[in-house]
């Protein structure tokens, strides 16, 4: 008896032979074998949205390998991904191979280890056709939006563009936070802080002043900060009221795709991209020394917060191992999952919560132990007891003046041990307070007015586009990561350090959109195809009608716009520069081509003047002297070189810093990130420093 079985990628075809032995044979069909065609839409719009699959270019091999050893098996497997992309895979397999539609050769695995191969082979299914409808539909979606509105952009705004569905929506969120920010008028105001110290001490604490006379204070300028100080001059500080309590601090629940992808942007520095490739190589199986090829997380693609029991039993034998019964909760944690939320996997955990990163160091590439680690510290952390403080308030009087401090003590860290989240903006604000009694006259060691500006709304960073996208229901799990990535592609969004901020392109293209194809940038339309899909997916939407629905709106709005702009052509803003032509004399502006960013003369066809913008550092090249700038490689990866390249050819991936070396007064190079060294790469030097 021999049986084949097909999954998507060799790594994870190498982890699941390991589990089924001999009578199985694993292999990889790379990916998707059939898609729509590249040349044109692909679907019949006027006979039920009938959709043209083709085998993919660049597949011959391997279908034609596929169809040879499906010949030859007893049964076929078809073991892909367990989401509606995986689903649809299995399918057009099916369709490729002559596969029964009806047999049960479909097999799901939510984590690649052997308990749950061996569970996955023993529930063989049919193929889920609401799945590969809801999968079908989106796709259809895409093309036609794609398909139908690109060569509209191409006429009235520039050519080779091209429009998605929720690339769109999520483009305009960036341009209208940039209108937000460009729209913002500062409001100044003032605080009043005090610096104190107790009757009997000379520890020092802060409080502020937070209301007057009995009334909440809000201080518009520095006149009403100078009266208030004037008022203060010389008053007594009394403590009038002293608040103890105890409250909980509880963990943050395991990661879903979204928040996985948040949080190892904050602390990793991983755009999402990076994560989701990291986290696929996790999941899909790693040789780890002493026991071969396993998959060290459950599957990556999820919004669902629900824990299998055997893996919340599992960690709570870890904890009570190696922190004590104390640190574990009375029962275990059950998350609530968000309503619009899918249920068809676990959140993201260790497969075997034993296994801690320490143990898997060895066996990883930095980003994959990086994330495991992330994965699996807030996984455990999850099922620890709550965190208990001390936490104290206090009340101040002067002059009729109320001040307040606060503090806080660890009485019991629990779960904080291992893991505690932290947002953008989260700080330790709160300290220690000194010993204090009701009534006590506090000495005062200083009292400032202080001016303040309210600040604009930040630019999104991927982090917090990722909660927005989540927020307003835009998207699932599996569409975070490619739609930054396509929107930075297409350049209508570009990176400003973390932050991302849009292009001219952008902003002209989504300006056009929201003129004329309101409903497709509108966030919550989009979120309304969205649960329409995931009725498809259940079963209670017909993918047909869904279609045609959208279809019929779409292609009136369509001819509208074409009828309004009739003649008509958007011109999109180049950026200016201080740079001077040195051929014509005009300032030069900045352009996009197919290889990025580049300085052109605005006097073209006059002047054809054109050159490379180059991004200096300070810093100087070790070899010759000349200056060290910023460049990209062919596959778009930052690196440092000399400006006089090509008769220098120095290069380093390590970042200059404006620091210099104190052996030879060359340029330092910061190596290995913010707990790296800081080295000199001047031949012969030898200079180093941890920056530990």
């Amino acid at each position: 008896m021999s049986n084949l079985v097909i999954v998507e990628s060799p790594a994870k075809a190498k982890t699941i032979q390991k589990y089924l032995g001999p009578g199985y044979e694993v292999i990889a069909s790379m990916g998707h074998v059939r898609d729509l065609p590249k040349s044109k839409l692909g679907v019949d719009v006027e006979h039920g949205f009938v959709p043209q699959y083709l085998d993919m270019k660049g597949k011959e091999d391997v279908i034609r390998e596929l169809k040879k050893r499906a010949k030859k098996c007893d049964a076929v497997y078809l073991a892909t991904d367990p989401d509606r992309e995986g689903e649809a895979i299995s399918w057009h397999l099916a369709q490729m191979l002559h596969l029964d539609l009806n047999a049960n050769n479909r097999v799901a695995f939510n984590e690649i280890t052997k308990r749950g191969v061996q569970t996955g082979m023993s529930n063989p299914h049919r193929i889920d056709l609401d799945l590969v409808n809801a999968q079908q539909a989106r796709r259809i979606l895409d093309r036609l939006v794609g398909y139908k509105l690109s060569p509209f952009l191409w006429k009235k705004v520039r050519r080779g563009l091209s429009a998605g569905r929720v690339q769109s929506v999520a483009v305009r969120l960036i341009v209208d936070r940039e209108e937000e920010i460009r729209a913002f008028v500062p409001r100044e105001y003032w605080s009043i802080d005090a610096k104190l110290s107790a009757p009997h001490s000379t520890k020092q604490f802060a409080a502020h002043l937070a209301a007057v006379d009995g009334e909440k204070i809000e201080i518009a300028n520095e006149a009403q900060s100078q009266m208030l100080l004037q008022r203060l001059e010389g008053a007594k500080f009394t403590v009038t009221e002293i608040r103890k309590r105890v409250t909980k601090k509880q963990p943050a629940p395991p990661f879903i795709t979204s928040t996985l992808q948040q949080d190892a942007s904050r602390r990793l520095g991983f755009q999402s991209k990076r994560t989701m490739k990291a986290a696929q190589e996790l999941y899909e199986g790693i040789d780890v020394d002493g026991m071969g090829a396993v998959g060290l997380i459950t599957y990556m693609r999820t919004d669902s917060l629900r824990i299998a029991a055997d893996a919340q039993q599992a960690a709570a034998d870890y904890i009570r191992a190696a922190y004590g019964e104390a640190y574990l909760p009375e029962k275990p944690r059950v998350f609530k999952t968000r309503k619009n939320a899918q249920d068809a996997h676990e959140a993201i955990r260790p497969t075997m919560p034993d296994l801690t990163p320490d143990r898997v160091r060895r066996s990883l590439t930095d980003d994959q132990y990086k994330l495991y680690k992330l994965i699996w510290e807030r996984f455990i952390a999850s099922q620890m007891a709550n965190a208990l403080l001390d936490t104290v308030a206090v009340d101040i009087d002067a002059a009729g003046c109320l001040f307040k401090a606060s503090g806080y003590s660890v009485k019991f860290d629990g779960f904080t041990v291992l893991y505690e989240e932290k947002n953008d903006s989260e700080e330790e604000k709160q300290k220690m307070l000194p010993l204090l009694a009701t009534g006590d006259e506090l000495k005062v060691r200083s009292l400032d007015g202080t001016q303040h500006f309210t600040q604009p709304p930040p630019r999104y960073s991927e982090a917090s586009l990722i909660k927005a996208l989540e927020e307003n229901g835009i998207g699932r799990p599996s569409t975070y990561a490619p739609t930054i990535t396509t929107i930075l592609a297409r350049t209508y969004v570009e990176r400003e350090g973390k932050q991302l901020r849009p292009t001219a392109l952008g902003e002209v293209t989504t300006q056009v959109m929201k003129s004329h194809f309101s409903r497709i940038v509108d966030a919550a339309f989009t979120a309304q195809m969205e649960t329409e899909l995931d009725n498809v997916e259940q079963g209670t939407t017909d993918w047909v009608s869904m279609l045609s629905a959208f279809y019929q709106d779409f292609s009136q709005t369509l001819e509208t716009a074409e009828e309004a702009m009739d003649g008509k052509h958007v011109k999109v803003p180049d950026e200016e520069t201080d740079i001077v032509c040195e051929q014509c004399g005009r300032k030069m502006v900045i352009k996009i081509g197919r290889f990025g960013k580049f300085l052109a003369c605005p006097g073209f066809p006059e002047c054809r003047n054109t050159k490379q913008i180059i991004h200096e550092t300070g810093g100087t090249c070790p070899k010759c002297g000349k200056k060290v700038v910023l460049k990209k490689s062919k596959r778009g990866r930052s690196f440092y070189g000399c400006s006089g390249y090509p008769e220098c050819h120095f290069m380093t991936w390590n970042v200059p810093v404006e620091e210099r070396c104190p052996q030879c007064n060359c340029t330092l190079f910061q190596k290995g990130g913010k707990s790296g060294s800081l080295v000199c790469e001047k031949e012969g030097c030898g200079y180093e420093r941890s920056l530990k």
